[in-house]
């Protein structure tokens, strides 16, 4: 169990890099002072840590073999309604960080802690909502 936190934690790592990552190199091409600039950083950030989080949990997390496309597609299609919560998580702490703390990157240190607290809530919804066998 103590592995697979460790795993766990290691992929969520990955993806929060990618995430923020993403929102920095978003920002750089459409500056922060532009409107709508960070919710757009923000989408394109969560797209890319989805996606890359999807295959590491699938893959090594659940170790979840899908028998068809059609039952791939609905397995993403149920991760990311399980996300939605865990996306409201993030992005509001985000923009709070963003709206209440005047300093560069306070979006960032957002992003980070909605980001844990949303994976980590994830991590059971998926276990007990999307990677098993109910349909």
């Amino acid at each position: 169990m103590v592995a697979k936190t460790l795993k766990y934690a290691l992929f969520a790592g990955i993806a929060t890099v990618s995430n923020i990552g993403t929102q920095w190199i978003s920002l750089q091409v459409y500056p922060k002072e532009k409107q709508y600039a960070l919710y757009i950083a923000m989408a394109l950030g969560t797209l890319v840590g989805l996606l890359i989080k999807y295959v590491l949990d699938k893959l090594f997390i659940f170790y979840y073999k899908t028998k068809s496309a059609t039952r791939n597609l609905f397995k993403f299609f149920i991760y990311c309604c399980m996300g939605i919560v865990t996306t409201i998580i993030f992005w509001s702490t985000e923009l709070i960080f963003d709206y209440f703390f005047s300093f560069d990157a306070a979006e960032f240190i957002g992003a980070f802690l909605g980001l844990t607290i949303g994976y980590t809530i994830k991590y059971f919804l998926d276990k007990h909502f999307v990677f098993v066998d109910w349909w």
